[in-house]
């Protein structure tokens, strides 16, 4: 809960890509989001899973893990993650093994 009784949703958006980050902030509902847990490349990264683990995505898994350990401290009782990511062998599934293995780790 933020100020004013307003509720914020515990959640990380994260992708490889600023257009598809860009598009969920103008939204109607974009605002509900805390702007500090968007985390994007700079650049497509074409739909390649090697791209997704090895080059693009670990620039941004630093930052990503940073913002979900604020969030997990933040919590009073945190009992897990639940992680919603591409699984088609492009570079979404690419980051979200690598962020799987990180968390893992």
């Amino acid at each position: 809960e933020a100020t004013g009784g307003r509720l914020v949703p515990r959640c990380i958006m994260t992708d490889l890509e600023p257009g598809t980050m860009d598009a969920v902030k103008g939204a109607a509902y974009g605002s509900i989001f805390k702007p500090d847990n968007f985390a994007y490349g700079h650049t497509g990264a074409g739909n390649n899973w090697g791209k997704g683990f090895y080059t693009d995505g670990s620039q941004i898994i630093d930052q990503v893990l940073e913002i979900t350990r604020k969030e997990a401290e933040a919590c009073e009782c945190m009992q897990g993650f639940q992680i919603v990511h591409s699984l088609g062998g492009g570079t979404g599934a690419g980051f979200g093994a690598l962020l799987l293995n990180k968390i893992h780790e």
